[in-house]
């Protein structure tokens, strides 16, 4: 279970609702949760409480525009006014520099999932010192020519209402678009999950499902072209230990190949520890889909594996 929550103030202004377990037995490491995309940090408890057991801290927080989070210039749905990208940034390090502090010494790896994964990939790129592992579940940072339209789409939508409003055909073309592709579906959000437990649990909560704003959807895509570029990726280095994950059945990673899209570019930039899992009957939400257990593991190992390294190395 996630203690109670805490309310932490971040330099950029935001109040940070952030949720936490503590590890449980002999302390291993420290696991920053980064969710997705018109959800929140609370949706990451059972994924937190198991990783509890198995020695590690976990910090989970609302990104900006999400959750119970709260900032002066960021209402649900959007970053911020402006410079979005580096102020959610800015407060993924927020947390991680407050774990730290309050678990010295110990490594610290940062997980994401979709959107969250657009944002460790990049924070982890813009402070490469701070983390000593990063994962990167469902997330696509090859949105290629249809990409580029959307931008295009955006910056016309920008000009002609404003970037504070939700976007009007952007959800049509992701969200509504991937509902549609599930064969026999029952819900437009049956492509989050085989578990209609879990689909109807997304629908019910008030604080899911909603429409980003135009900033909000450029800021992704900032976050999509930016973080796989060659230079970006050269800022890591070339050891730094990252986990993979895709759905085969996943509308939004293109079934799982932007996922494999993602390792290639890694590797022929250089990286040389890539962990890449597909799972192939599992859709977006492989944390809420069957077949759970196998990858929460599967990651939990990983885990253990890059801190016990990075413990050794520090003794």
């Amino acid at each position: 279970m996630f203690d109670e929550m805490r309310r932490v103030s971040s330099p950029t202004g935001a109040t940070l609702a952030l949720y936490g377990v503590t590890a449980s037995g002999e302390e291993r490491g420290i696991v920053l949760l980064s969710h997705g995309l018109s959800e929140h940090a609370a949706r990451y408890e059972r994924f937190a409480t198991f990783l509890a057991t198995r020695g590690f801290h976990v910090y989970a927080h609302d990104h900006r525009g999400h959750g119970l989070t709260t900032a002066p210039d960021a209402p649900l749905g959007r970053f911020s006014a402006r410079d979005g990208v580096a102020n959610v940034v800015r407060d993924v390090c927020a947390i991680r520099d407050l774990a730290a502090e309050e678990h010295p010494g110990l490594p610290i790896v940062l997980f994401g999932h979709s959107m969250g994964g657009l944002i460790a990939l990049n924070t982890v790129e813009a402070e490469p010192s701070l983390f000593d592992g990063v994962a990167v579940w469902n997330s696509n940072f090859n949105p290629g020519i249809a990409g580029r339209g959307g931008q295009a789409i955006l910056a016309i939508e920008k000009m002609l209402k404003g970037s504070d409003v939700p976007s009007g055909l952007l959800p049509q073309l992701t969200f509504a678009t991937w509902g549609k592709s599930i064969s026999g579906g029952k819900t437009p959000f049956d492509w989050l999950s085989h578990d209609e437990a879990e689909v109807a649990k997304y629908i019910a909560d008030p604080l899911c499902g909603f429409d980003a704003s135009v900033s909000l959807w450029i800021d992704l895509f900032s976050m999509a072209y930016g973080g796989a570029s060659a230079a970006q990726l050269a800022r890591l280095s070339p050891m730094l230990p990252v986990h993979l994950v895709g759905g085969g059945e996943d509308p939004a990673t293109n079934r799982a190949r932007e996922t494999a899209w993602l390792a290639k570019r890694m590797e022929t930039c250089g990286m040389r520890d890539v962990t890449t899992r597909i799972y192939p009957t599992m859709r977006h939400e492989t944390l809420n889909d069957v077949g759970r257990e196998a990858a929460m593991a599967d990651f939990a190992g990983w885990c253990e594996r890059v801190c016990a390294q990075q413990n050794t190395a520090k003794v």
